[in-house]
């Protein structure tokens, strides 16, 4: 492989360039972009041309989903990041500590839950007032008899 010129460096990619290097499929770039997580630019023929930096974040939005990241939070923090530039290691690790604390918390609920569902198994589901997940501390009794909703949707 030979050196990249400076012009190439500059270039902005295609849709399908981002896609093949980032391993993003072009329609989930357009989901992205139209959730305003990313941005193009439109050429006279109306195609989509990215900043290179679009990398970084599309990166940073994958990571971030692995662990549950919600898009509204992930486009909340790039927001946050200035649109001048790739986003920078100290850039992530200001993004990361920020959502650590929700990782944690979401560590300690699994862990409660994969601890209980031990319990679950022994009950088998046939008694729903002593049943540590769907009604902790039976909790529903205090509301009278009958069949009552568990869950709020």
């Amino acid at each position: 492989m030979g050196k990249i010129s400076g012009e190439q460096v500059r270039k902005p990619l295609t849709v399908g360039e981002v896609a093949a290097r980032s391993g993003v499929a072009v329609s989930a770039l357009h989901f992205y972009e139209a959730r305003g997580l990313i941005a193009a630019e439109r050429t006279a023929g109306n195609q989509r041309r990215y900043p290179r930096g679009v990398l970084r974040r599309v990166a940073v939005i994958k990571a971030a989903q692995r662990v549950g990241i919600p898009l509204a939070e992930i486009k909340a923090a790039l927001a946050e990041l200035p649109d001048d530039r790739t986003p920078t290691t100290e850039d992530w690790q200001l993004l990361s500590t920020r959502w650590r604390g929700d990782l944690d918390a979401r560590i300690r609920g699994l862990t409660r839950l994969r601890d209980l569902l031990d319990l679950c198994i022994g009950c088998g589901c046939l008694s729903v007032g002593a049943c540590p997940l769907r009604n902790p501390d039976d909790v529903l009794s205090e509301q009278g008899p009958g069949p009552r909703l568990l869950e709020a949707k």
